[in-house]
Protein backbone atom coordinates (compact mmCIF):
# COMPACT_ATOMS: atom_id res chain seq x y z
CA UNK A 1 0.00 0.00 0.00
CA UNK A 2 2.78 2.38 0.96
CA UNK A 3 4.62 1.70 -2.32
CA UNK A 4 1.45 2.43 -4.27
CA UNK A 5 1.07 5.71 -2.41
CA UNK A 6 4.62 6.70 -3.31
CA UNK A 7 4.00 5.87 -6.95
CA UNK A 8 0.80 7.89 -7.10
CA UNK A 9 1.47 11.33 -8.58
CA UNK A 10 -0.98 14.12 -7.84
CA UNK A 11 -1.95 16.17 -10.88
CA UNK A 12 -3.05 19.78 -10.78
CA UNK A 13 -4.85 21.90 -13.33
CA UNK A 14 -2.39 24.13 -15.21
CA UNK A 15 -4.90 26.99 -15.23
CA UNK A 16 -6.56 27.10 -11.82
CA UNK A 17 -4.25 24.86 -9.80
CA UNK A 18 -7.00 22.60 -8.49
CA UNK A 19 -6.53 18.84 -8.20
CA UNK A 20 -7.55 16.90 -11.29
CA UNK A 21 -7.56 13.31 -12.43
CA UNK A 22 -7.73 14.37 -16.08
CA UNK A 23 -4.92 13.31 -18.39
CA UNK A 24 -5.29 16.64 -20.23
CA UNK A 25 -3.58 18.71 -17.53
CA UNK A 26 -6.76 20.74 -17.05
CA UNK A 27 -9.67 20.26 -14.70
CA UNK A 28 -13.04 19.62 -16.31
CA UNK A 29 -14.33 23.12 -15.48
CA UNK A 30 -11.36 24.90 -17.07
CA UNK A 31 -11.43 22.65 -20.11
CA UNK A 32 -15.14 23.32 -20.64
CA UNK A 33 -14.55 27.09 -20.44
CA UNK A 34 -11.87 27.16 -23.15
CA UNK A 35 -13.00 29.12 -26.25
CA UNK A 36 -13.64 26.04 -28.39
CA UNK A 37 -14.16 26.85 -32.06
CA UNK A 38 -17.85 26.26 -32.78
CA UNK A 39 -19.38 27.78 -35.92
CA UNK A 40 -16.68 28.52 -38.49
CA UNK A 41 -15.91 28.74 -42.20
CA UNK A 42 -15.54 25.29 -43.74
CA UNK A 43 -12.29 26.31 -45.45
CA UNK A 44 -10.41 28.97 -43.48
CA UNK A 45 -12.03 28.26 -40.05
CA UNK A 46 -12.96 31.92 -39.51
CA UNK A 47 -15.40 32.00 -36.56
CA UNK A 48 -18.97 32.45 -37.85
CA UNK A 49 -22.39 32.56 -36.16
CA UNK A 50 -23.24 29.07 -37.45
CA UNK A 51 -21.58 25.97 -38.88
CA UNK A 52 -21.67 24.43 -42.34
CA UNK A 53 -20.95 27.49 -44.45
CA UNK A 54 -18.12 29.40 -46.11
CA UNK A 55 -17.11 32.93 -45.24
CA UNK A 56 -17.48 35.69 -47.83
CA UNK A 57 -13.73 35.89 -48.43
CA UNK A 58 -13.40 32.18 -49.26
CA UNK A 59 -16.44 32.34 -51.57
CA UNK A 60 -15.04 35.39 -53.35
CA UNK A 61 -11.45 34.17 -53.64
CA UNK A 62 -10.85 30.59 -52.40
CA UNK A 63 -7.42 30.20 -50.77
CA UNK A 64 -5.00 27.55 -52.09
CA UNK A 65 -5.12 25.47 -48.90
CA UNK A 66 -7.93 22.93 -48.63
CA UNK A 67 -8.95 23.31 -45.01
CA UNK A 68 -7.86 24.88 -41.74
CA UNK A 69 -8.15 22.77 -38.61
CA UNK A 70 -8.10 24.78 -35.38
CA UNK A 71 -9.30 23.80 -31.93
CA UNK A 72 -10.05 27.24 -30.49
CA UNK A 73 -10.91 30.84 -31.16
CA UNK A 74 -7.98 33.10 -30.30
CA UNK A 75 -9.45 34.36 -27.04
CA UNK A 76 -8.80 34.17 -23.31
CA UNK A 77 -7.31 32.03 -21.83
CA UNK A 78 -5.92 30.28 -24.94
CA UNK A 79 -4.37 33.55 -26.19
CA UNK A 80 -2.57 33.91 -22.86
CA UNK A 81 -1.30 30.32 -22.94
CA UNK A 82 0.01 30.74 -26.49
CA UNK A 83 1.77 33.97 -25.51
CA UNK A 84 3.45 32.28 -22.55
CA UNK A 85 4.55 29.42 -24.76
CA UNK A 86 5.69 31.56 -27.69
CA UNK A 87 7.23 34.60 -26.02
CA UNK A 88 8.13 33.36 -22.54
CA UNK A 89 9.36 29.85 -23.44
CA UNK A 90 6.85 28.19 -21.09
CA UNK A 91 6.80 25.04 -23.18
CA UNK A 92 4.45 23.13 -20.90
CA UNK A 93 1.57 25.30 -22.14
CA UNK A 94 2.48 24.65 -25.76
CA UNK A 95 2.56 20.92 -25.17
CA UNK A 96 -0.74 21.03 -23.29
CA UNK A 97 -2.45 22.76 -26.23
CA UNK A 98 -0.73 20.56 -28.82
CA UNK A 99 -1.96 17.38 -27.15
CA UNK A 100 -5.55 18.62 -27.24
CA UNK A 101 -5.18 19.75 -30.86
CA UNK A 102 -3.94 16.23 -31.65
CA UNK A 103 -7.16 14.79 -30.22
CA UNK A 104 -9.17 17.27 -32.29
CA UNK A 105 -7.29 16.20 -35.43
CA UNK A 106 -7.69 12.49 -34.70
CA UNK A 107 -11.44 13.02 -34.49
CA UNK A 108 -11.31 14.88 -37.82
CA UNK A 109 -9.37 11.98 -39.40
CA UNK A 110 -12.01 9.58 -38.10
CA UNK A 111 -14.65 11.78 -39.75
CA UNK A 112 -12.89 11.63 -43.13
CA UNK A 113 -10.21 14.34 -43.15
CA UNK A 114 -7.29 13.00 -45.26
CA UNK A 115 -4.16 12.25 -43.23
CA UNK A 116 -1.13 14.13 -44.50
CA UNK A 117 2.12 12.47 -45.50
CA UNK A 118 4.14 15.21 -43.80
CA UNK A 119 3.70 17.84 -41.12
CA UNK A 120 5.52 20.99 -42.23
CA UNK A 121 6.15 23.65 -39.55
CA UNK A 122 6.01 27.25 -40.73
CA UNK A 123 9.66 28.36 -40.69
CA UNK A 124 11.17 31.32 -38.87
CA UNK A 125 14.04 33.33 -40.23
CA UNK A 126 17.42 32.43 -38.78
CA UNK A 127 17.68 35.79 -37.05
CA UNK A 128 14.27 35.51 -35.38
CA UNK A 129 14.88 31.92 -34.33
CA UNK A 130 18.21 32.92 -32.77
CA UNK A 131 16.49 35.73 -30.87
CA UNK A 132 13.65 33.51 -29.64
CA UNK A 133 15.75 30.38 -29.18
CA UNK A 134 13.20 28.05 -30.77
CA UNK A 135 10.54 27.82 -33.46
CA UNK A 136 7.16 27.35 -31.79
CA UNK A 137 5.64 25.89 -34.98
CA UNK A 138 8.36 23.24 -35.14
CA UNK A 139 7.77 22.27 -31.52
CA UNK A 140 4.03 22.01 -32.13
CA UNK A 141 4.65 19.86 -35.22
CA UNK A 142 6.89 17.49 -33.24
CA UNK A 143 4.29 17.05 -30.49
CA UNK A 144 1.51 16.54 -33.04
CA UNK A 145 3.65 14.08 -34.98
CA UNK A 146 4.33 12.02 -31.87
CA UNK A 147 0.65 11.75 -30.97
CA UNK A 148 -0.67 11.22 -34.49
CA UNK A 149 2.23 9.11 -35.83
CA UNK A 150 2.83 11.45 -38.77
CA UNK A 151 6.33 12.30 -39.96
CA UNK A 152 7.60 15.86 -39.51
CA UNK A 153 9.77 17.50 -42.17
CA UNK A 154 11.40 20.67 -40.87
CA UNK A 155 13.68 21.12 -43.89
CA UNK A 156 11.10 21.27 -46.69
CA UNK A 157 10.20 24.93 -46.14
CA UNK A 158 12.81 27.62 -45.64
CA UNK A 159 12.45 31.29 -44.89
CA UNK A 160 15.03 33.01 -47.08
CA UNK A 161 14.17 36.63 -46.33
CA UNK A 162 13.69 38.16 -42.93
CA UNK A 163 10.54 40.28 -42.79
CA UNK A 164 8.99 42.49 -40.12
CA UNK A 165 6.75 40.69 -37.63
CA UNK A 166 3.30 40.00 -39.03
CA UNK A 167 1.54 40.79 -35.77
CA UNK A 168 -0.47 44.00 -36.01
CA UNK A 169 -0.33 44.26 -39.82
CA UNK A 170 -3.42 44.27 -42.03
CA UNK A 171 -4.00 41.57 -44.65
CA UNK A 172 -2.67 43.58 -47.61
CA UNK A 173 0.53 44.53 -45.77
CA UNK A 174 1.03 40.94 -44.63
CA UNK A 175 0.78 39.67 -48.20
CA UNK A 176 3.24 42.27 -49.46
CA UNK A 177 5.49 41.51 -46.49
CA UNK A 178 5.79 37.86 -47.55
CA UNK A 179 6.76 38.28 -51.20
CA UNK A 180 9.70 36.00 -51.98
CA UNK A 181 10.17 35.26 -48.27
CA UNK A 182 10.00 31.45 -48.57
CA UNK A 183 11.22 28.64 -50.76
CA UNK A 184 10.54 24.92 -51.00
CA UNK A 185 13.34 22.40 -50.60
CA UNK A 186 13.15 18.66 -51.34
CA UNK A 187 10.24 19.12 -53.74
CA UNK A 188 10.61 15.50 -54.91
CA UNK A 189 9.26 14.39 -51.51
CA UNK A 190 6.05 16.33 -52.14
CA UNK A 191 5.09 14.90 -55.52
CA UNK A 192 1.48 13.75 -55.36
CA UNK A 193 1.38 13.75 -51.54
CA UNK A 194 -0.94 15.56 -49.12
CA UNK A 195 0.81 17.72 -46.52
CA UNK A 196 -0.21 19.92 -43.60
CA UNK A 197 1.27 23.23 -42.47
CA UNK A 198 1.60 23.66 -38.70
CA UNK A 199 1.52 27.03 -36.92
CA UNK A 200 0.30 28.43 -33.63
CA UNK A 201 -2.31 30.98 -34.76
CA UNK A 202 -4.02 31.79 -38.06
CA UNK A 203 -4.94 35.47 -38.37
CA UNK A 204 -5.35 36.78 -41.93
CA UNK A 205 -4.08 33.56 -43.53
CA UNK A 206 -1.43 35.43 -45.53
CA UNK A 207 1.43 33.14 -44.50
CA UNK A 208 -0.62 29.97 -45.00
CA UNK A 209 -1.77 31.19 -48.42
CA UNK A 210 1.77 31.99 -49.54
CA UNK A 211 3.17 28.65 -48.37
CA UNK A 212 0.25 26.57 -49.66
CA UNK A 213 0.65 28.09 -53.11
CA UNK A 214 4.37 27.26 -53.14
CA UNK A 215 3.73 23.69 -51.98
CA UNK A 216 1.09 23.05 -54.62
CA UNK A 217 3.41 24.45 -57.29
CA UNK A 218 6.09 22.05 -56.00
CA UNK A 219 3.76 19.07 -56.54
CA UNK A 220 1.83 18.55 -53.29
CA UNK A 221 -1.61 17.08 -53.96
CA UNK A 222 -3.29 18.85 -51.04
CA UNK A 223 -2.31 21.36 -48.35
CA UNK A 224 -4.17 21.67 -45.05
CA UNK A 225 -3.36 23.98 -42.16
CA UNK A 226 -3.25 22.86 -38.53
CA UNK A 227 -3.12 25.54 -35.85
CA UNK A 228 -4.03 25.96 -32.22
CA UNK A 229 -6.32 28.94 -32.66
CA UNK A 230 -8.10 31.05 -35.27
CA UNK A 231 -8.60 34.76 -34.76
CA UNK A 232 -12.07 36.25 -35.28
CA UNK A 233 -12.67 39.25 -37.50
CA UNK A 234 -11.69 42.53 -35.77
CA UNK A 235 -15.33 43.70 -35.64
CA UNK A 236 -16.27 40.47 -33.84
Amino acid sequence: MRVNQWLKIDQFCQLCGSHTDSRHGLCSDCQAELPWLQGHCLQCALPLPSSGQYCAACLRSPPPFSQVQAAWRYAFPVDSLITRFKHQAQWNYGRLLAEQLAEHLQHAFNEGLPRPQWLLPVPLSRQRQRQRGFNQAQMLAQWLGQHLHIAVNSQCLQRIRDTPAQQGLDAHTRRRNLRQAFRVQQSSLLAGRPVALVDDVLTTGATATCLARLLLQAGASRVDVYCLARTPRPQD
